[in-house]
Order: structure tokens, then C-alpha cells, then sequence
């Protein structure tokens, strides 16, 4: 999953990319047949996680229904709605959510210690307009997702899966794209980012063939203001890891 793992959305040389098919995919590697937005990691939810389950849970956990999601309903308000998907420990999400109040976050995640942990973050802060579903989201875009539903996405630090030989398990690739581009509002952004460079150019490629989508930068994107550095990424930065954002728009 993600190690972390509007809305206006903003508007770095890189490295040369690994030979890819106009589908994304590293040449001579196949799409798999069905897209998983997660890998079940091992964690163990810790007391303070259980706690936060019990007491935030009812109202901060949505169930999984493949009927499409009421969010007015959701969050008791209509306000612009962000997805994220894999949020790992919440770091960045509750950090997101605080800074930009004025907007709603429905956030997918398997990971239950990560959802223990954001649950954790939300109580602490008191924070209101995060919502999280416990379930496989692509499952969640094709069954309670409508098209043009949302003003923005974010996928950060989805796992790089490294080997060449699993290259083809890479969450960001045409298919999903396809899917979010089409539930985006026109106007609406798609925000990646990653520390792998090979996936930051995967991620570039594929979002820069899907039609319905342009950038917002040429190539990669700054940074936005409110995506923070985490620990996860400043130890990756002392390391000498680069990190690489990329943002586009719907088009209209």
C-alpha cells in the first residue's frame, strides 16, 4: 500500500524513463487482469488505534455499500469533495484536511493499524471532514462512485513495486486513470506522487494519454502548499531520494 498511504489545484528535469507501451505499462509487460488498489500488509493496531476504532469509528468509518454514495449525507454538508486513495498512517491526510477545512475528504484504505492511526489524528485534532472507507477502492470508484462527483484525487506514495517483473502491479495505470478522470468534475485535479523515479515517469506517461485529463506543469509539478513533507519523505530527502509530484487538470 502507501507509506503515507481543491481545491484549486497548482499549476525538476527528468531522468530517462524505462521503455513503456502507450498503455503505461513497462514494454512487454501486460496489464493484470483485474486492478487491486492495495497489498494486505502485516501491522498490529495498537491500544490507542483500538480506542480510537471504537469511539470514532460509527461516525468517521463508512460502510461499504455498492449503491452510490449520498455525501452530502456523509459528511452533514455540501462542500468540494477530494478521494484519496491508500492513505497508510494518515500523516499527510489529517495534516490536508486541517489546512484546507473548507473542503470534504473521503479517504480509501485496507490497512487497519493505518486506519486506527488517522482515526487516532482525528480525535487529537478534531478534525470533521474526513471520512474513511475500510474497503478496496476501486471496488469503491466502480460501485459507489458517480461520474463528475469529485473536485480532486490524491494518490500518494502508492507502493513503486521496484521489480521490473512487478511493474504490472502498479496502482496508476490507464484503467484506473480512466475511472477517476471520468468521476472528476471538469476542472477537477488528479494529484500522484512518489519517490521512485521510474514510477514518477510511468505516472506521466499514463496520465498525460488519458484525453480526458491535461497537465497542469510541463513535465512534473511543484509541490503543493498543502501536501506536507512527512518523516517518511524527509528521511527518503537525507537519503538523496527525490520526490516528484504530479498534478492534472479535467478539461472542461
Amino acid at each position: 500500500m502507501t507509506e503515507l498511504t481543491t481545491a484549486s489545484a497548482p499549476t525538476a528535469a527528468p531522468a530517462a524513463a524505462p521503455a513503456t507501451t502507450p498503455g503505461g505499462a513497462p514494454a512487454g509487460v501486460t496489464h493484470p487482469k483485474t486492478i487491486k488498489s492495495f497489498v494486505r500488509r502485516a501491522g498490529r493496531t495498537t491500544t490507542g488505534q483500538a480506542k480510537a476504532f471504537e469511539d470514532l469509528g460509527p461516525r468517521f468509518v463508512l460502510p461499504y455499500v455498492p449503491a452510490p454514495l449520498d455525501a452530502t449525507a456523509a459528511f452533514g454538508r455540501t462542500a468540494p469533495l477530494i478521494l484519496e486513495i491508500g492513505f497508510g498512517m494518515g500523516e499527510a491526510t489529517a495534516h490536508i484536511a486541517r489546512v484546507r477545512p473548507g473542503d470534504n475528504f473521503l479517504c480509501c484504505e485496507v490497512h487497519e493499524p493505518g486506519v486506527g492511526a488517522l482515526l487516532k489524528r482525528i480525535g487529537e485534532q478534531e478534525l470533521t471532514n474526513i471520512r474513511i472507507l475500510q474497503h478496496d477502492a476501486v471496488e469503491v470508484i466502480d460501485h459507489m462512485l458517480p461520474e463528475g462527483s469529485f473536485d480532486g484525487v490524491h494518490i500518494f506514495f502508492p507502493d513503486p513495486w521496484h521489480k521490473t517483473k512487478h511493474n504490472k502491479r502498479r496502482l496508476i495505470q490507464s484503467p484506473l486513470v480512466a475511472k477517476l478522470a471520468a468521476r472528476l468534475k471538469p476542472g477537477g485535479y488528479l494529484h500522484c506522487a512518489t519517490d521512485w523515479q521510474p514510477y514518477a515517469e510511468q505516472m506521466l506517461q499514463v496520465l498525460g494519454a488519458e484525453p480526458l485529463l491535461q497537465n497542469t506543469a510541463t513535465g512534473f509539478a511543484p509541490q503543493p502548499d498543502y501536501r506536507p513533507l512527512t518523516k517518511f519523505e524527509n528521511r527518503g530527502l537525507r537519503l538523496g531520494h527525490g520526490v516528484w509530484d504530479v498534478v492534472f487538470l479535467r478539461r472542461h
